[in-house]
């Protein structure tokens, strides 16, 4: 649907405002809102000050949503013995003011208390709570940019408080909210349909490596390939692995290839581009292929075993996040010669293309998932090297590579193409939004 323009407008007197709708006004968010405040962490000493029912904020919990419910809740007692820890009221709006989580947003749809690193504001008195939570979403990147700081960049309040917002009077930023709230509805269930079409792919992808790598190519594949359909299994004699085709092995990794742990490094090794060579790290894996976005050099002495060869699968081996362990990609031209960190391993193996959609399967997860705990996020090579694989001919191996390179390239295209229409969809949504509460459009009309 096109919309119309206001009749008029004038300079907003804002740099990264520009023009505004004639009959809009600037306001300070320190005058626009009754109140801004923030909130205080109650001491880890007495327990009873978290033992309450009473919703704390935090800026993890603020995600660009409502928020009615939380991780932790404290005390109607620590709030009367904590004077900084306020109680904001229902339809108040709070921004992350701290780190990596600054700059998001949440609105309390209960009274609820925040730690000190939310800024909040509530009260109308020109502005309205909805209209400048979708207005800080059009304008995040610019309120980032009044961050100071080093390693832990922070907002003070009174950067928020003095930030200027040009708006119409609180019955009209409600009517563009309510449009707002409509369309990015609409929009917001389009993508989460999406999403979940997304993670049909990735479910039935994933199905399709390990049923062929445990069960062999169907029937019509294998006579293309000049190979006899499986049409005879026996027991793997592994519970979990259950029946393979006759004629396939079983076999431990170390069997069939050998696991490299990366090379360790200081921070005073590493230099420019330039200077030194590229460490491959797990941010380099990215969606089962290398990503070169994000790349660190070193100046140092690498041992040749160390350096990428063509064919190898480059694992996560140690991570942060168990849920990074095991995801892997195969070295190609393009980074061979390089080496890759500590914290990665790689598989080497005359069998690496076969190997590589195991490494893919939920072979690979469930027995990856064997030797990771809550504590321990860590693959290590005598865990990998004890993975136990169905391994077929070399001559079956390389058809079943081939067909899964096939088919998977039509699944990831497919993929490519929803992802594709989720960030068209994201990207008219920001400007939807970015026009609506800059008055770029004039939504009065469409809005009842």
């Amino acid at each position: 649907m096109k919309y119309s323009a206001y009749p008029t407008y004038k300079e907003s007197g804002v740099a990264w405002l520009g023009k505004v709708p004639e009959q809009w006004e600037i306001w300070k968010i320190a005058h626009g809102f009754i109140s801004t405040g923030s909130g205080t962490t109650p001491p880890s000493d007495n327990a009873t000050w978290y033992d309450g029912d009473i919703p704390w904020v935090t800026t993890s919990e603020l995600r660009e949503n409502v928020i009615s419910d939380t991780t932790k809740k404290v005390s109607k007692e620590a709030v009367e013995t904590f004077s900084a820890l306020k109680l904001f009221p229902k339809g108040s709006l709070a921004i992350a003011m701290y780190g990596a989580t600054i700059g998001r947003l949440g609105i309390l749809d209960v009274p609820a208390t925040t730690n000190q690193a939310c800024c909040v504001m509530f009260g109308e008195r020109a502005l309205n709570a909805r209209f400048m939570f979708l207005w800080f979403q059009a304008f995040k990147d610019q309120i980032i940019l009044l961050a100071s700081g080093g390693g832990q960049p922070n907002i003070s309040q009174d950067k928020i408080r003095s930030v200027r917002v040009a708006c119409p009077g609180i019955p009209e930023q409600t009517a563009i909210a309510d449009f707002l709230d409509r369309q990015t509805g609409r929009l917001d269930t389009l993508v989460a349909k999406k999403r979940q079409l997304l993670a049909r792919l990735k479910e039935n992808r994933t199905a399709l490596i390990s049923r062929t790598v445990t069960r062999g190519l169907p029937a019509a594949s294998a006579c293309e390939f000049g190979l006899e359909p499986h049409t005879s299994f026996k027991d793997s004699g592994i519970e979990w692995l259950g029946e393979v085709p006759e004629g396939w092995e079983v076999k431990r990794l170390r069997f069939v290839g050998k696991a490299v742990l990366g090379l360790t490094y200081s921070p005073a090794d590493v230099v420019d581009e330039a200077q030194g060579t590229l460490v491959l790290r797990s941010s380099n894996v990215q969606g089962g292929k290398i990503s070169l976005e994000d790349n660190v050099y070193v100046r140092s002495e690498i041992p040749e075993k160390l350096r990428t060869r063509i064919g190898d699968i480059l694992i996560c081996s140690r991570n942060g996040s168990r849920a990074l362990i095991g995801k892997n990609a195969k070295i190609d031209s393009h980074v061979t010669g390089v080496t890759f960190g500590a914290f990665m391993t790689i598989f080497r193996s005359h069998f690496s293309e076969y190997l590589y959609y195991v490494f893919n399967s939920t072979l690979f997860d469930f027995q990856s998932g064997a030797f990771l705990t809550s504590t321990i996020n860590q693959l290590t090579v005598n865990n990998l090297n004890n993975f136990e694989v169905p391994i077929p001919s070399k001559e079956e191996q390389t058809a079943i590579a081939i067909y899964l390179d096939r088919e998977t390239a039509k699944i990831d295209s497919l993929a490519e193409k929803v992802e594709a229409a989720i960030t068209r969809l994201q990207e008219y949504r920001t400007a939807m939004i970015t026009a609506a509460v800059t008055g770029k459009i004039d939504v009065r009309e469409v809005a009842a």
